[in-house]
């Protein structure tokens, strides 16, 4: 007979907990196929529980398939694969648990905002009113091109802080940056090949190759990309106001330049205005968009940097010809989010809670900048310090003797993360050694201050 000790089933329902014993019997084999179950009653009476009891876990087990009910016959354990002990999968799941990483330290590596600062009541509050006031709406349809309420409240934004004339019709909401380069990889056609920046976010390039976009490499000089790497590529991807990782602003004579090499090449520039935001000496210079004249730039932002990562919204900026051929081509994509986000960050931005923000953050990312800023230039590992005034990282030169591979290794297991410029080049490599990528957003500055003799450690030569 079946025996059970139902008294350790704690707040589990007791058809549950006998279900699950029963259950885990047959797959570890303890139960064997065809071995017959007791009657409910027999079983009930046998534990001292009701006979729905049994009966509800007799259920449980049928709908699965773990056992069978034959008619005038009984209960029987149905004909199953074996979990078998400590199979790889187990042991592999065990190792990981005792394998674990040191816990981080220090971290220079992640490129995350500040996530202390979110306005978290703000966002509450325009939530608990969107629910109240559109609730609705919520469960209609929702455009493709994302909420027109939002799409408008963008092309107000960017009229203000950038100086951008754009139509709500053109702008285009997706889930993040990803999402719109896969519409982009299909809007530039199967013909297109496209050149990106090196060093750059490796991310982009592994996208749109996995999109089957031909993918070119092309260095980057003290100005961006330079025109005359353009002359077998149809689309280029670049950010011009803020670059990253190497923080280099394309100057407006280059970027009269790359417009030029467009317009006489019938080519598109994808300007990728990530990290432009927070820009803390002179004045921004304007967008390649808002100087074409030739309809050849695409604009896209997304809101990772400015709010939260996690919120996935991002939106591009489309020029009236290739907003016909999305129109045409690209018509069937439903919207990637959600309506309540759309209607809250609509809100989040029309009413001026996104531009108090941006200006509260800016003076709290300045602070912390001067605070990382001061620790390095104090250290004797520093060579140098290239820091542009702009976005929410900088660079550091080493004086270490180590090679990147070697002192990442060495940081891993001391709890600190880096990230090298060299990790973001696929051409001359060499070039960018001992050059660190300090992200400092989410760091704490009272954490370099303690982990400052580990440092000195990982980086003396």
């Amino acid at each position: 007979m079946l025996t059970y000790q139902l008294e350790k089933k704690g707040r589990m329902p007791a058809y549950e907990f006998l279900y699950k014993s029963i259950r885990e019997d047959i797959l570890s084999g303890r139960l064997c196929a065809d071995d017959k179950l007791p009657s409910k009653r027999a079983l009930a009476q046998h534990l001292g529980i009701s006979v729905t009891t049994v009966e509800n876990a007799y259920q449980q087990l049928i709908s699965e398939g773990c056992v069978v009910s034959r008619p005038r016959s009984g209960v029987f354990v149905a004909k199953l694969d074996r979990l078998e002990k400590n199979c790889p999968l187990q042991q592999k799941a065990e190792n990981s648990t005792k394998d674990e990483k040191e816990p981080i330290l220090l971290d220079l590596a992640q490129n995350m905002p500040d996530a202390e600062s979110f306005p978290f009541s703000t966002w509450a509050h325009l939530t608990r009113e969107v629910l109240s006031d559109v609730f609705g709406e919520l469960f209609s349809p929702v455009p493709n091109q994302g909420l027109m309420s939002l799409r408008c409240a963008i092309a107000d934004d960017l009229r203000e802080r950038k100086g951008m004339s754009v139509s709500p019709h053109q702008i285009v909401v997706g889930a993040g940056a990803e999402y719109l380069y896969l519409l982009l990889a299909q809007l530039l056609g199967r013909d297109a090949v496209l050149a990106v920046e090196d060093p750059g976010y490796p991310k982009i390039k592994k996208i749109y190759e996995q999109l089957n976009v031909p993918c070119v490499s092309v260095l980057l000089d003290e100005q961006g990309v330079d025109t005359a790497y353009l002359k077998a590529v149809s689309a280029l991807h670049i950010s011009p106001s803020h670059h990253y990782p190497t923080g280099v602003v394309t100057p407006i004579g280059r970027r009269q330049e790359l417009l030029k090499w467009a317009r006489e090449n019938k080519g598109i520039i994808i300007e990728d205005d990530y990290d432009s935001e927070f820009r803390f000496s002179g004045r921004p210079l304007p967008t390649l968009q808002s100087i074409d004249r030739c309809e050849c730039v695409i604009y896209m932002n997304t809101f990772s940097q400015t709010i939260s990562p996690s919120m996935r919204m991002g939106f591009m900026v489309l020029p009236p010809r290739l907003l016909k051929r999305y129109k045409e081509q690209l018509y069937f994509y439903s919207c990637t989010v959600p309506a309540l986000e759309q209607q809250v960050l609509s809100r989040f931005l029309s009413e001026g809670f996104y531009e108090r923000h941006i200006f509260r953050m800016k003076k709290k990312y300045r602070i912390k900048r001067e605070e990382v800023l001061s620790f390095f230039k104090g250290c004797k590992f520093v060579k140098f310090i290239d820091d542009k005034g702009a976005g929410l990282h900088f660079l550091v030169g080493l004086r270490s003797k180590k090679s990147d591979g070697e002192l990442q290794k060495k940081a891993e297991s001391m709890g600190i993360n880096l990230a090298f410029l060299s990790d973001f080049a696929s051409l001359e490599k060499s070039r960018y050694e001992h050059i660190l990528v300090v992200n400092y957003a989410s760091l704490k500055p009272d954490s370099l201050k303690e982990n400052a003799a580990l440092l000195e450690e990982l980086f003396s030569e």
